[in-house]
């Protein structure tokens, strides 16, 4: 069985695991009533909308 020789550093080994976390952007979409960038399957923050109906009243904000 193989056996290490020397111990391995925490710098080393805390680098090698670095390289698989890479952080991706978002994916956005056009909202098809305000045109604003949303993220997808989500309710519109600028106007309320999502998938056509009105689910959050903006009426407050105006």
């Amino acid at each position: 069985m193989a056996v290490p020789k020397r111990k391995t550093s925490k710098a080393r080994r805390d680098s090698r695991r670095a390289n698989n976390f890479k952080l991706e952007t978002p994916n956005l979409v056009e909202c098809p009533k305000c045109h604003e960038l949303k993220l997808p399957h989500v309710v519109c923050k600028k106007c309320g909308y999502y998938d056509g109906e009105e689910v959050i009243s903006m009426e407050k904000d105006a």
